[in-house]
């Protein structure tokens, strides 16, 4: 595993490799499903999450699968827990909401284990996001985010549902290493981006998605810089976009000779330019306030200092494929061949709903049935009941007895029902008399049948004497 992206130029290297193990912070079961449905197609030995962390919680277990293996991942409560439990699990990826985010990132970058912490967080205030960046640039600490996605080392680890399904990761060939690394601010792009990588070259080593917020935890140029330390990485692509000063400290490291492998970028939103007022995209940090801050000037930025810069969006892949053939040409890469990619089994909600399989019922009534128009209590219709004066005692004959019972049978039951509700449990002495009398039987049985159920609850405790 390479070192953080904060120490000396030569320290700097890859994130992940396929014995990175992370800590999960605030339990999501689709996230984490994904992470592991990932670590099986690449033919990992181990899950990459090695516990998680749900605050307040007394310890215990989420059951999740490893394949076809249904696997017990630990939970902790605290993060301080989890970490000396795990210590080998530098990656923290962060879920918690916004209004928590900052406290729970602070904790993760002061335990001494946790290298890369992964902020998926929205809306995290940008005076927190500062202390956090200052906190981990002065303690060789990587901060992914805030407003993130996360990240993906291809054969090797992601993060939460970096690169979306599994169907999405197939089609992208993320579950072995190819030679390009790309580094976007849209965890989106990002994801349409692998797939233009995967037709275009032999597919990505890393991508990371740096968030939109306007403090993003590391920059554009961080992970370029690093990239350039990855052997693996032959070719780099970079998908900007407009707002803030990012995409100038990549043109200076071009500038400055810290990037010289091929660079490819973009950034997007160069159609601002065609409204009459400033204009907010979707990230809070995609806002053009100054001709600096605009795409056009960016790209020509980039394009001054070495970079490969398309005349749009759209000339990218052409771009990108272009530059990866040239590689391929001088014999600075060789492509990566395709591995055959291992079957993750279909979960059982989702073949049924395909009609993939046949599930049996696990429950099967008698008396209710909602197959119909209507739902029926032993064939009779909720119409029927309401329009032909059925009663409680009627009902309860449909669904108790399957059959239509005689009024004055029904209407016992009614009385039993009323004389419970309006004496209560507690009153079981007064009921069973009532019920007694009620059968027919003498009066010294009916005293009898009530005395002998008083009990301590309510005052009698005869019961209790005669034991």
């Amino acid at each position: 595993m390479g070192s953080a992206i904060y120490g000396q130029q030569g320290e700097l290297g890859q994130l992940f490799s396929k014995e990175t193990q992370a800590i999960f912070f605030n339990w999501k079961e689709k996230p984490v499903q994904r992470m592991l449905d990932f670590d099986f197609l690449c033919g990992r030995p181990t899950p990459s999450v090695a516990c998680i962390v749900q605050p307040g919680s007394n310890g215990g277990f989420q059951k999740v699968f490893f394949g076809d293996e249904e696997i017990a991942i630990p939970v902790y409560g605290s993060t301080t827990e989890a970490a000396k439990k795990h210590p080998k699990a530098d990656v923290f990826v962060n879920y918690a909401s916004f209004r928590s985010a900052y406290e729970s990132t602070m904790e993760a970058l002061q335990t001494a284990t946790v290298r890369v912490v992964a902020v998926i967080a929205e809306g995290v205030p940008e005076k927190d996001t500062k202390r956090l960046i200052a906190y981990a640039r002065s303690n060789n600490k990587v901060i992914i985010g805030p407003a993130t996605v996360g990240g993906v080392q291809a054969g090797a680890f992601k993060i939460g549902d970096t690169a979306g399904t599994l169907d999405n990761i197939i089609a992208c060939k993320l579950y072995r290493p190819g030679s390009v690394g790309f580094v976007s601010k849209s965890g989106g792009m990002s994801n349409e981006m692998y797939n233009v990588l995967s037709r275009a070259t032999d597919g990505l080593y890393e991508g990371i998605a740096i968030g939109g917020d306007t403090f993003p935890g590391s920059t554009l140029s961080d992970h370029c810089i690093r990239y350039q330390n990855i052997p693996q990485i032959k070719m780099i692509v970079v998908l900007g976009e407009l707002g803030g000063q990012d995409e100038y400290s990549l043109v200076s490291a071009l500038k400055e000779g810290k990037v010289t492998k091929p660079v490819v970028a973009w950034v997007s939103g160069t159609c601002a330019k065609l409204f009459k007022s400033e204009v907010q995209f979707g990230h809070a940090g995609a806002r053009s306030t100054g001709e600096s801050d605009s795409a056009q000037a960016k790209n020509a930025a980039l394009a001054a200092a070495g970079a490969v810069v398309p005349d749009s969006f759209e000339g990218l892949e052409g771009a990108v494929r272009a530059t990866y053939q040239k590689l391929v040409e001088q014999g600075v890469l060789t492509p990566q061949a395709d591995i055959e990619v291992p079957e993750i089994p279909m979960d059982l909600a989702a073949a049924v709903k395909l009609k993939k399989v046949r599930k049996p019922t696990n429950v099967v009534s008698t008396i209710c049935d909602d197959r119909g128009e209507e739902p029926t209590y032993y064939g009779v219709t909720m119409s029927q009941l309401i329009e032909e004066d059925y009663g409680i005692g009627d009902v309860l004959a449909l669904l108790w007895f399957k059959r239509k019972l005689p009024k004055y049978f029904t209407k016992f039951m009614e009385m039993c029902i009323m004389l419970c509700a309006d004496h209560g449990p507690c009153v079981s002495g007064a009921h069973n008399s009532i019920v007694t009398s009620r059968a027919g039987k003498d009066l010294v049985s009916c005293l009898v049948s009530g005395l002998l159920t008083i009990g301590p609850r309510f005052g009698g405790a005869i019961d209790d004497a005669a034991r």
